[in-house]
């Protein structure tokens, strides 16, 4: 009679049964960049994260050169906000000179850029405004001209996230037509209107003015709608496809992997990781331990890629 406990014994032979494993490879690491000089700047909803300016940036990307993480996720922060995010594909901006110093200090960085306006924009909303609602198809003309800026600076992926309908076509087509065709777009496909966002929007500055962004973001109760939005990225050109937020979302991801070839990516959002840390702080469970339950349980679903503020962390959990 087969005993399954036979298997359990002893952390060796766990280890060779293992089904699913992290590795350092999976893991991208987002960073926030901000106006001014000499600030690491805590933020204050995330412990252990921080705001750069550009010239503080250096540590951070050394500290992550010698972990061996090997791609990024880069986030501006700007005091220029208009209506018309102008700041965003501003070829001088701070993300884009973000991009060519890694890129210039560290060649073999994968880069991979946000591209969204709620933090140029003064109303703090992902699209730009049109009486009091964000209008999906100005919007497409500003997203596809900022990934434009990033990818002449140097970028070797964006990423749009304003959840525009349209918005990965607009951008691989302006791409193409300016001979970066093997610039790639991670496509944040199936991006819900969720709670757990609330400390990256003290982090990136980005909280809206007005209304809320559940006009634009997916319904949290919608799943075969995320399908949708997967094959539609995935028709107007996507490279990866992304579930944001992840843990609560974990069905979202294996539906991603069971339908389609493409690679998957999970967000583990800043309210995922800002519980944990804030439980852990009170002693009420052990941080290593659940952050590698949880980002295990991302790879479980199907999960190729893992953007996470744990990255640092669950590297040198691996070493142990």
């Amino acid at each position: 009679m087969y005993r399954h406990r036979r298997l359990r014994r002893t952390p060796a032979i766990r280890r060779m049964v293992r089904e699913n494993h992290l590795n350092r490879n999976d893991l991208i690491y987002p960073l926030f960049v901000r106006p001014g000089k000499e600030i690491k700047e805590e933020i204050s909803a995330m412990p252990g994260q921080y705001r750069y300016s550009l010239d503080r940036l250096d540590e951070e990307l050394e500290g992550l050169h010698a972990l061996g993480i090997s791609a990024v996720l880069l986030f501006g922060i700007t005091d220029k906000k208009d209506p018309a995010a102008s700041e965003a594909y501003n070829d001088n901006g701070l993300v884009q000179q973000a991009v060519q110093l890694i890129k210039t200090k560290w060649p073999d960085m994968w880069v991979i850029t946000d591209v969204c306006v709620c933090s140029y924009t003064d109303h703090g909303h992902c699209g730009i405004l049109h009486n009091q609602d964000v209008d999906n198809d100005r919007t497409l003309e500003i997203l596809a001209k900022t990934a434009l800026s990033h990818a002449k600076a140097g970028a070797d992926m964006v990423a749009p996230s304003a959840m525009m309908d349209f918005q990965v076509e607009a951008i691989r087509e302006i791409l193409d037509e300016e001979n970066n065709k093997d610039i790639g777009i991670m496509a944040y496909a199936a991006k819900y209107y969720s709670s757990f966002y609330g400390p990256f929007r003290e982090a990136a500055d980005s909280a809206p003015q007005i209304g809320n962004r559940a006009t634009y973001q997916m319904d949290a109760a919608n799943s075969r709608e995320a399908l949708m939005e997967m094959a539609a990225d995935i028709e107007e050109g996507a490279d990866i496809i992304m579930v944001k937020p992840a843990l609560a979302y974990l069905d979202i991801i294996a539906g991603a992997r069971q339908n389609f070839d493409h690679p998957v990516a999970a967000y583990n959002v800043s309210g995922e990781y800002s519980a944990i840390k804030a439980a852990a702080e009170k002693g009420w469970l052990d941080e290593k331990q659940v952050v590698l339950e949880s980002l295990t349980a991302m790879k479980r679903a199907g999960a190729d890629l893992i953007i996470t503020y744990f990255a640092k962390d669950v590297v040198g959990y691996l070493k142990t």
